[in-house]
């Protein structure tokens, strides 16, 4: 960790920024430096007043994290928060493109004055592999965090994919055409209402090449038969070959998608997830979209591994990415409140519309797993509609302490990340238990302060949930920025 410092994974180069204006040394007008005292106030107060933070941003970045702790951990005890088993958009299912969208809008504050191109792509390249790096040690296998004490991975199992990657892959690409369209950005945004688009239509080729490379990729890909072997200590299936019929093109089901076909082609099937959320889906169980017992009648592929973070997918992700920066470059060149929320909300509204008349006809279901053009659409929008609303509440109107736990949260949202949501600091106290690991603290308090207490697993988890995890991590987060301290990759 930096003292005083951003954070970086989700954040862009400054986080949030501090935030459209960057101010360097004033020099006096006469060069003798004869300024006044009242001189040097009155232009350093316009300085605070131009760099002052939009605390919107912070709030939005920290309520993702918080939707992430609370559908990861409390997820298990009420399913339908937690991801849709295909079709469908949960509460869940916002998360990732919610973290994309602001990498995005951070990038055009990060890259908005790019002096060295060549210190600009070098400092990208850095901070890509720093997160490839985190994703793959927290998500790839070697870490069996909070619960599994112990550590390690079979490289032959290993996990390549996950969040971090998406969002590396992500803010890779979505950085690197923001830092080398510097020269061709323009300075002032002219009038009209596709100005914006116009001025950084690099962006949006950028986006629109992505989203091509995905639906050509989806919709032509011949799709053959493949095959499986499930493993799965002590469970009947285990060791089992299982084979999966395709031979098809164009299929958005959950067996034949050429989603799921690019990686196994790609990585090999033994290193994709191997807990798909399907297995929650009607096919593979009476209790959907609950977990429960596999019907007699499941097909094969319900067993089967896929990657809900995989390569085809997160090119499509891309898109989501473009959409934040867009809304970036609105809130850099557009100075009124006004014209801000008129561009934002009317966009927001235009993509949340569109894309649930895709998912309705049937079109493009809204598929979170396959990273669809219409989960684009509604997520974004959603983004959208939300960053607005964050921005009437506490940049417009002023209401800013309600929310001041999720602007702390934000602000060391990598720290938490790796901390909270994939339960680091939790493993840790964990390790210190009573003869044997089910006895540490936190399974005491889980059972004799919140389940038995309210006499329900259920509601004794998502309370734990709520008041050990989001307050904690909200009252440490605020501790740390009252200290300066950030993490930053």
């Amino acid at each position: 960790m930096q003292k005083g410092q951003e954070i970086a994974a989700s954040d862009g180069d400054k986080g949030p920024e501090q935030h459209a204006i960057e101010v360097g040394h004033v020099e006096p007008a006469d060069g003798k430096g004869e300024d006044t005292q009242k001189e040097r106030v009155a232009v350093a107060e316009e300085v605070q007043k131009k760099s002052k933070r939009v605390a919107a941003l912070d709030a939005f970045r920290g309520l993702t994290i918080v939707i992430m702790i609370l559908v990861d951990d409390g997820g298990g005890a009420y399913e339908r928060i937690d991801h849709s088993p295909w079709n469908g958009c949960t509460l869940a299912d916002f998360v990732m493109p919610f973290f994309l969208f602001i990498v995005g809008v951070a990038i055009a504050f990060a890259l908005k004055r790019v002096p060295h191109i060549g210190a600009a792509v070098k400092k990208i390249a850095i901070r890509t592999l720093k997160m490839l790096f985190w994703g793959v040690l927290l998500q790839g296998g070697y870490s069996h965090a909070p619960d599994d004490l112990s550590y390690g991975v079979d490289m032959k199992k290993i996990r390549w994919c996950g969040i971090l990657q998406r969002i590396a892959l992500v803010y890779f690409v979505v950085a690197l055409i923001e830092a080398f369209t510097t020269k061709v950005r323009p300075t002032t945004v002219r009038s009209g209402p596709y100005a914006i688009f116009d001025a950084y239509r690099w962006q949006w080729l950028g986006g629109l090449i992505a989203l091509v490379i995905y639906i050509v990729t989806t919709f032509s890909l011949y799709v053959p038969d493949w095959s499986f072997v499930y493993h799965n200590d002590g469970d009947v299936n285990d060791g089992k070959q299982f084979t999966v019929q395709c031979g098809v093109r164009a299929s958005l089901d959950q067996a034949c998608n050429a989603v799921g076909y690019v990686d196994r082609q790609v990585w090999g099937i033994n290193h994709l997830y191997t807990q798909p959320v399907w297995i929650r889906s009607k096919d593979c169980t009476f209790s959907s979209p609950n977990m429960g017992p596999l019907r007699a009648d499941a097909p094969a592929w319900c067993l089967a591994p896929f990657e809900p973070e995989g390569l085809l997918s997160s090119i499509s992700a891309i898109l989501s990415g473009t959409i934040g920066i867009h809304y970036g470059h609105v809130l850099i060149h557009f100075k009124t409140h006004k014209e801000r929320l008129k561009h934002w909300l009317l966009m927001g509204f235009s993509l949340l519309v569109l894309g649930i008349i895709l998912h309705f006809t049937k079109a493009i279901p809204i598929n979170k797993q396959l990273y669809s053009f219409s989960y684009v659409c509604f997520t974004g929008g959603a983004a959208g509609i939300v960053l607005s609303a964050f921005y009437i509440l506490i940049d417009v109107w002023g209401l800013r302490t309600p929310f001041l736990f999720l602007e702390w949260i934000g602000m060391n949202a990598m720290l938490v990340f790796v901390l909270g949501a994939q339960g680091i600091l939790a493993a840790f106290v964990n390790g210190w238990y009573y003869e044997s690991p089910d006895s540490s603290l936190v399974h005491w308090i889980v059972k004799h302060v919140f389940v038995n207490v309210w006499h329900s697993q259920r509601l004794g988890t998502l309370l734990y949930v709520i008041f050990c995890e989001i307050v904690f991590w909200g009252v440490a987060a605020g501790v740390l920025h009252k200290l300066g301290i950030y993490w930053k990759l």
